[in-house]
């Protein structure tokens, strides 16, 4: 099984704690929750069910997880840290009732934080885009009128790059993905249910191993238009283009999953519309390279599209990173002039919207190397060089 180890866990902290100590940084409050997870789990690997969590970083020393009772022996399970402390702000649930907790120890946030901080002046904060107002305002009379500095920065330029383990987590993410699109295929076909196709994917990635389904989205037919829409009982209909995005986790890691097909009788308009997004995304393909600039790969793809007349169809970047979300840097659009560099781990996202003949997207996972790139979801890169 594909994870993390405590030894590069530890190797982030420090990496961390240099930048600390630079910016002038006396702890670092990363939070996370179930659906914000990505930030805490690079530090932690935990990832929170219902409650909210933090993990807090001193400028030196090991860190401490903050959580709520409920999950606190689950916390246990899946933290590197085994400082783990309970705070009434991060239970799991938001109700005017009082619950109580009659087995729990709760620790006070603004101890927690003066006892991390150290007598220091300065908390980053991770994740204050994420952070309810409530909690938020907690933090901020907690740190009693000491600084707070927003530092999401530190730990965007860290997990841009990845490492052999998370390049080896997102790659079987991606070999899950394709087990479970592959059984999507099948099922989607005329007469079946938008729900049958997605819910076979999804059990058959259960089944391969993944930790979680990030994401299903699918649309057959006009409902293709909704760009990022979730599977319903609409019945599939010969003609329909299908339109499905599969994203899968492993360790925390996300692949995804997505070639445009058409259920039952293809026609020639659809053909052609389905041609010029497999050559945009062959072209991409030529780009994907240590040292080639971002920003040419985008201006690239955006010429085929403008080639076919396509252009007012293309609504968003041909390109995104991936790994502890299913979108994350490096983000480029055609005015971008940093490079691809090795370790750096992509999403293609070839997509055209609201054209007459359908909509739809091609995505693809790669990693690039010293030497070019590595496919992560090999099938879809299969179905993609051979087109139609």
């Amino acid at each position: 099984m594909q994870a993390i180890p405590a030894s590069e866990f530890q190797q982030r902290i420090q990496s961390i704690q240099d930048q600390m100590r630079q910016q002038r940084l006396d702890a670092l409050f990363v939070y996370g929750d179930e659906y914000r997870k990505e930030n805490l789990r690079y530090v932690s690997n935990f990832w929170p069910i219902f409650e909210r969590g933090a993990c807090v970083i001193p400028r030196q020393g090991e860190p401490m997880l903050v959580g709520a009772p409920e999950g606190e022996q689950y916390a246990r399970e899946m933290s590197v840290w085994a400082d783990i402390r309970n705070i009434r702000e991060f239970a799991c649930v938001s109700v005017p009732d009082e619950i109580n907790y009659p087995l729990a120890k709760f620790a006070s946030l603004k101890q927690l934080l003066s006892e991390a901080m150290g007598g220091g002046k300065r908390l980053g904060l991770v994740g204050k885009w994420d952070i309810p107002a409530p909690i938020f305002e907690r933090i901020r009379l907690a740190v009693d009128g000491r600084e707070l500095v927003e530092s999401d920065a530190i730990l965007h330029q860290l997990r841009m790059i990845k490492s052999k383990a998370e390049i080896a987590c997102l790659r079987e993410a991606g070999r899950q993905a394709c087990i479970g699109y592959k059984k999507l295929m099948e099922l989607a076909v005329p007469g079946n249910t938008e729900r049958m196709a997605a819910g076979a994917a999804e059990g058959a990635a259960r089944m391969a191993g993944a930790e979680n389904v990030a994401f299903t989205v699918f649309g057959s037919g006009k409902r293709a238009d909704t760009i990022i829409g979730r599977a319903t009982n609409k019945t599939i209909a010969d003609g329909d283009m299908i339109m499905a995005a599969f994203a899968v986790q492993c360790e925390g890691y996300v692949a995804t999953a997505e070639y445009p097909f058409v259920a039952g009788k293809m026609s020639d308009g659809q053909r052609q519309f389905l041609s010029a997004l497999f050559e945009a995304d062959n072209v991409q393909l030529q780009y994907l390279k240590p040292g080639i600039v971002t920003g040419d790969m985008v201006r690239a793809v955006r010429q085929v599209f403008k080639k076919h007349g396509l252009e007012k169809y293309d609504v968003y970047p041909p390109l995104h990173g991936i790994g502890l979300a299913e979108a994350e840097s490096p983000y480029p659009g055609e005015k971008a002039e940093y490079p691809f560099l090795p370790g750096m781990c992509v999403n293609s996202d070839i997509s055209l919207f609201g054209h007459p003949f359908g909509s739809n997207r091609i995505e693809e996972s790669f990693a690039i190397n010293d030497h070019g790139v590595e496919s992560l979801t090999p099938l879809i890169r299969e179905l993609c060089a051979k087109g139609i």
